[in-house]
């Protein structure tokens, strides 16, 4: 056996000629042979000489004696062992050698089969060449198509609303070509690897058969529908398959993953929107009039709240925007609300007077609420018609399972929209939360969203299922980013930004009776005296203003342990917002500096985040030198992003150019020193935007000062420009109406 096979192989190696086989199909569907095997084609034996690779003739013609001067005495003979070798390789070839002349092979449907498949490449490396008819296709392909069924609304009216499911089914195709239903009925009958299609031979695989035999996949709800449109694949008995919008779905996915053209402004709106604002409009109008919601996750200061005014006017629906908000943000919204939207209802439905009666007469308002209202009063909120939901600072709903977000599921609206200056890109889960509250179904149950998507994207082992869940959400999440080229043009290099907190409870009753019985004392005295009261008076109030144990001087030192922080925070509103933003912008790796002019507070402030684990640090008048230096060595390295100064200390020497935030949590009631400290962080060296917040309590003093110093600074840089003293020279009249607490609406 091996010497035989050894000796043939030497005798081989220095003969002169090799062997390929070429396919012929011609006679494939003509005779059965007398074995009643189906003939299903031959394999003809070439001879090729070694010696001069461009002659080639057929087995029959060497024999024939057609090529002996060519080829020499010993071709047929070594022709005849090249046939005896390849045989060991593929045995069907065995049957030439009882064959007079070893020319021509008759194959059944199953050799046939072989040799397209694993059999060629076998004699392939024996060096036995297998060659195809010139005309034999070997793109056939299928593709699991989506259509909308007859009838079924997917021009975007009320996608979700639709009850029409849509069509799943393989579509082949030939050459990218798709076949007709008769040309699938043809493929699905056949029982042979090749089939005559249109005018040629083509290679069939055993499973594209099968697919036009089961062409039906099913059926798809919209929502599955879209999903396997975005992300182009789809599970089909557990294994992922390119899946192929066509007709309406098609052009429903290309407008959602078309680049945004800037919106028109609405003619009602009062501001001037950036660019990539009104692309941001543009998105949501999309989006929204789709019927599909979105979530607008820009970074904080890049105006989510303007361009959420301008879509609620550029939709122009009769029912209100209900705007679902942390209480802290309330204000915020009012106040921006009557500024851009000047003559738009807007009301609060928060606090013990609380009522949804005359929303009849809200044609096209707004109403604003927090999450903890919403969440007590969801069954009375869902009775109403709403044209639009908004969730603001949506992070509060990342938990799925929790009451809050449990209830504003149950609130109907044809649109919903999340805001949020969190990314939750990183975290799937929170990310399946806000997506599936905006687009119902879309990621499907969290749990096989975690099984398909989440873990392995988390795990970072599966850059497929990555760009498969990015192709699915990229729609439905815009996120901007200020350092993004094409922002940071956009922005001014320094924005300035009041923030209207309300008082808490605690905060108003403290605030009333400090001004009952001051008020009281300040009017039976005069000259000095009454000076000293006033400025006592204006102290206090603007301690309530910051935090109720600021005023009462409580110890808060090192006792902010447990739920102490969270309490802490309940008391007071500022330091309520002071949260939320700084929760914005550390997700955003940002810094800010803290000011205020107490050094009580300012205390209070470091031990209230040190306690929620914020890394913070606290410079003031007492902080010595060195150790000064090195706090803005850590500020400025990024090892702490957050630095709480007393403003006393802040005014000179310090240059703290890393910080894209500055909060002013009291007002200084000189301009001039409130920019001083401003101007610690927006100076020489900075290289991005700067944001200014002002934390003012709203109805207070504060609140009267900041109109003051708004609407008429040259009167406010008179009256103001030594600060608090000149207004002791108020009368009591005036006085009075300064400080008075004025009840919101």
């Amino acid at each position: 056996g091996a010497q035989d096979w050894a000796a043939e192989v030497a005798a081989g190696m220095d003969a002169g000629v090799r062997i390929s086989l070429r396919l012929d199909l011609s006679a494939y569907e003509l005779f059965d042979d007398s074995e009643g095997a189906r003939r299903a084609g031959a394999a003809v034996v070439q001879v090729h000489s070694l010696a001069d690779p461009t002659l080639v003739v057929d087995a029959a013609a060497l024999w024939a004696g057609a090529a002996d001067t060519a080829f020499g005495p010993r071709a047929r003979v070594d022709a005849a062992l090249a046939v005896r070798r390849a045989a060991r390789v593929w045995p069907p070839l065995d049957r030439l050698s009882g064959q007079d002349v070893p020319d021509v092979l008759a194959l059944s449907e199953d050799e046939l089969s072989d040799l397209l498949g694993v059999a060629a490449t076998r004699l392939g490396a024996a060096g036995v060449a297998v060659h195809w008819p010139r005309d034999l296709a070997q793109d056939l392909s299928a593709a699991a198509v989506v259509r909308p069924a007859p009838g079924s609304a997917t021009d975007g009216t009320g996608f979700f609303e639709s009850e029409e499911l849509l069509q799943f089914r393989w579509q082949l195709a030939l050459g990218g070509d798709p076949l007709s239903e008769a040309e699938m009925d043809a493929l699905a009958e056949a029982h042979r690897p090749v089939v005559r299609l249109r005018d040629q031979w083509v290679l069939v695989d055993p499973a594209l058969v099968r697919k036009a035999r089961k062409r039906e996949l099913g059926l798809l709800d919209p929502v599955d529908a879209l999903s396997v449109a975005l992300t182009g694949s789809a599970e089909v008995d557990g294994e992922t398959v390119e899946a192929v919008p066509v007709g309406a779905l098609a052009t429903l996915r290309d407008r959602l993953t078309a680049g945004l053209r800037p919106a028109e402004p609405p003619p009602a709106l009062k501001a001037t929107l950036r660019d990539y604002q009104l692309r941001g409009l543009a998105w949501l109008d999309l989006m929204t009039s789709l019927g599909l919601g979105g979530c607008l996750a820009d970074d904080m200061g890049l105006g989510k709240t303007v361009t959420l005014i301008a879509l609620h006017l550029k939709r122009a629906r009769t029912e209100p925007t209900l705007v679902v908000c942390p209480a802290s943000l309330l204000g915020n919204w009012q106040r921006e609300i009557e500024r851009f939207a000047p003559g738009v209802p807007v009301r609060r439905y928060h606090g013990p007077g609380r009522s949804l009666e005359s929303l009849e007469n809200m044609d096209g308002g707004f109403v604003l609420t927090t999450y903890g209202t919403m969440r007590s009063t969801a069954p009375q909120l869902s009775r109403q018609q709403w044209g639009m939901v908004v969730a603001d600072e949506a992070q509060h709903v990342k938990n799925p399972y929790s009451a809050t977000a449990k209830a504003l599921r149950t609130i109907p609206a044809p649109a919903r929209v999340a805001l949020s200056g969190t990314p939750v890109e990183n975290n799937l889960s929170e990310l399946w939360a806000l997506l599936d509250w905006t687009t119902p179904g879309l990621l499907g149950p969290l749990k096989s969203f975690r099984a398909r998507h989440a873990r392995a994207v988390e795990n970072g082992e599966d850059e497929e299922a990555v760009t498969r869940l990015a192709r699915l959400i990229r729609p439905f999440l815009l996120r901007r980013k200020k350092s993004d080229p094409g922002i940071v043009p956009e922005l001014p290099p320094k924005t300035e930004t009041d923030h209207p907190v309300p008082l808490t409870r605690e905060q108003a009753s403290l605030y009333e009776a400090v001004v009952r019985e001051s008020m009281l004392a300040i009017e039976t005295v005069d000259g000095i005296a009454r000076r000293g009261l006033v400025l006592k008076l204006l102290t206090a109030l603007k301690q309530i203003c910051d935090h109720p144990a600021l005023y009462l001087k409580e110890d808060t030192g090192g006792h902010l342990g447990g739920g102490g922080a969270s309490r802490q925070a309940a008391r007071s509103g500022k330091l309520a917002l002071l949260d939320e933003l700084l929760d914005t912008l550390l997700a955003e790796d940002g810094s800010a500096l803290v000011f205020t002019q107490y050094v009580g507070m300012a205390k209070l402030i470091t031990d209230h985040l040190a306690a929620r684990a914020v890394p913070v640090e606290l410079l003031h008048g007492g902080t010595p030198v060195a150790e000064r230096e090195h706090m803005v060595d850590r500020f400025q390295s990024g090892a702490t992003p957050i630095l709480v100064l007393s403003l006393r200390a802040a005014g000179t020497g310090l240059n703290l150019t890393r910080a894209g935030h500055v909060v002013h949590f009291d007002r200084w009631w000189n301009p001039a020193v409130e920019e001083q400290a401003t101007d610690r962080a927006y100076r020489i060296g900075q290289t991005q935007p700067v944001q200014v917040h002002r934390l003012i309590t709203e109805g207070t003093v504060e609140d009267r000062i900041a109109e003051m110093l708004a609407s008429k600074r040259a009167l406010a840089d008179a009256i103001l420009g030594s600060g608090e003293a000149s207004l002791t020279e108020l009368t009591d009249r005036e006085l009075s109406d300064l400080v008075s607490l004025r009840r919101s609406t």
